[in-house]
């Protein structure tokens, strides 16, 4: 069904049910009031119509919904909920993993959504959450697209290698197929203050990474077997959708890329702008595309707490996964 057609069949709807409210109200309020109530009456009928209008609207938009493509955003650092970030807001805000994941499993709820298209830009975040967030997209039922608009790095691109087709415009960032792990390591500084470290623990490791010691040669290692897993995790989980040999991937060495030479290297499948990806989208479906933001919906007080997770990345703390139990532990964050 075009564009025009859809428009006017939503203008009917709309129209169709405000002029039977609006007729009904008028019989009922007024045809039939007394004397004293008509005033009343009148402005019931006009509280009415405008009651109609939106329930006709919301009728029109389920009968025509005037879209066949949804746009989910995943912006700003990667993380699951930003517990325990400072309340500073600072640069822009995204939605969270699980907001992400949702958005996309909604757009395949939906009737109308014939293919599904993830505008990324970030750098990447916390691990699972990335994880979930592809798993979310490859789950969709239809062609997917990652477009990425200035930076597509590390948990960014985990989430990209899931879709059918990765687009990126030249100057693009991209790549950084890579995880860091990182500890602060204030044991001189605590000794200068004359603060000793002693804690209670049960298992050799379950303090590895504390900050308040310095770490051993063993547990350096055992931290760093928890780094090459995630790495091997995310070199397989790019070498599955990017149909890349491990090694090719490998030899990245978690560098990043303009778009121009990420597609030269096969990590990009197209440079193209906004314009060329809803052509390609055009071409896949064989009718004009219409696309829809899906988007979580919030108010004034989850704003300003997703602001306040975004904070912390830029300050280099990082959003990451952390290892620890809720009693302390081991003090290191993951991140891709």
């Amino acid at each position: 069904m075009s564009d025009s057609s859809d428009r006017l069949g939503r203008l009917l709807v709309i129209a169709g049910v405000t002029l039977l409210s609006l007729l009904a109200g008028w019989a009922l309020f007024v045809e039939y009031a007394a004397d004293l109530a008509d005033l009343l009456g009148i402005l019931l009928v006009f509280a009415l119509g405008a009651a109609a209008v939106r329930t006709g609207a919301s009728i029109a938009a389920s009968q025509f919904p005037g879209y066949n493509v949804a746009e989910v955003g995943v912006e700003g650092p990667i993380t699951r909920d930003g517990g325990g970030n400072p309340p500073i807001p600072t640069g822009p805000v995204g939605a969270t993993a699980d907001e992400i994941a949702d958005q996309i499993d909604l757009a395949d709820d939906d009737p109308a959504v014939d293919a599904l298209l993830v505008k990324l830009n970030t750098p990447g975040g916390e691990v699972v959450p990335s994880e979930d967030i592809r798993n979310a997209a490859e789950r969709f039922d239809g062609p997917t697209i990652a477009y990425a608009t200035d930076v597509c790095a590390s948990g960014g691109y985990w989430i990209a290698s899931g879709c059918d087709e990765i687009w990126a415009r030249e100057p693009s960032i991209v790549g950084s197929i890579g995880v860091i792990g990182s500890r602060p390591n204030v044991a001189d500084l605590a000794d200068r203050l004359g603060v000793s470290y002693e804690q209670f623990t049960a298992g050799e490791y379950k303090d590895a990474g504390t900050p308040l010691k310095e770490i051993e040669e063993d547990e350096r290692e055992y931290l760093q077997s928890l780094i090459d897993g995630l790495y091997d995790r995310f070199v397989d989980r790019v070498a599955e959708g990017r149909e890349l040999s491990e090694g090719e991937i490998r030899e990245t060495e978690a560098r990043i890329y303009l778009g121009t030479e990420a597609a030269e290297m096969g990590l990009v499948d197209e440079i193209g702008t906004r314009e060329d990806v809803t052509d390609r989208l055009e071409d896949e479906l064989g009718e004009d595309v219409s696309v829809r933001e899906f988007e979580p919906q919030r108010g004034p007080l989850a704003r300003v707490g997703m602001g306040a997770r975004s904070a912390a990345y830029a300050f280099g703390a990082g959003l990451a996964s952390r290892v620890t139990g809720e009693d302390g532990g081991t003090d290191v964050r993951f991140r891709v």
